[in-house]
């Protein structure tokens, strides 16, 4: 599996004792005499390379995670719950058995610690769940977002580019539509103005069936569509 490495390793110093002068010297020196053990080179040069990556990896640790980020959720006792997920504007994600968890500004530790807490209703003990980072946010250049987040039970949960004129119900195909899980009847569609966040209830089905046409409300960048999951017996 392949995860992305967080943050940037910390800035080098003589104190850090990941490469001193000396020890620069040393392969220096191993590069340019010819008597040298071609082994004892390559023990060096991963040396250092295990020292950089421990430095990179501490780094990671402390990354906070954003919205627009892509995170690997896995359930080691329930593997039928692993996926990427999209972290929303609001900081949350969607995650079958609990919903959405906020998760925005914390540490991937904290984000599995949550989830972890979240999901232990649904075991005989809080299970071991561990968050990585798929994906990081992409940089926007500053331009005006056309994107709508849709997340929870749909076939492609992620994002989707839409324009002015984009429905609800067309956001909602171009995410793959609803899977057999979503509870239909409670689709979300959350939107943050400058009043804060406004959240608009409405019934997959009522539309389906010609009985409601907020199906045809246009949606704007930056929405986000929430599909939760089914109840037992819903």
């Amino acid at each position: 599996m392949n995860h992305i490495l967080l943050g940037r390793p910390k800035e080098c110093r003589p104190s850090d004792n990941i490469l001193s002068p000396a020890g620069a010297r040393i392969i220096g020196e191993l590069f340019m005499t010819k008597s040298i053990n071609k082994l004892g080179l390559w023990v060096a040069l991963i040396a250092v390379t295990c020292m950089a990556f421990m430095v990179t990896a501490a780094s990671a640790a402390d990354y906070k995670i954003r919205p627009g980020d892509t995170l690997r959720v896995e359930v080691l006792e329930d593997e039928t719950i692993n996926r990427d997920v999209l972290v929303g504007p609001d900081g949350r994600i969607s995650v079958p058995l609990v919903g959405t968890v906020s998760v925005g500004n914390s540490t991937l530790g904290d984000a599995g610690r949550r989830l972890s807490s979240a999901l232990a209703p649904n075991f005989a003990k809080a299970p071991n769940v561990l968050v990585s980072l798929r994906q990081l946010k992409r940089a926007s250049g500053g331009t005006v977002s056309r994107k709508v987040y849709v997340i929870g039970e749909v076939n492609k949960p992620g994002y989707v580019d839409v324009d002015r004129n984009t429905t609800l119900l067309q956001a909602l195909a171009l995410a793959g539509g609803v899977t057999d899980f979503a509870a239909s009847k409670r689709i979300q569609l959350r939107r943050i103005t400058d009043g804060g966040e406004t959240v608009y209830n409405f019934n997959y089905e009522r539309v389906l069936a010609g009985q409601s046409d907020v199906g045809t409300s246009k949606v704007l960048g930056g929405d986000v569509l929430v599909v939760p999951t089914r109840r037992l017996f819903e």
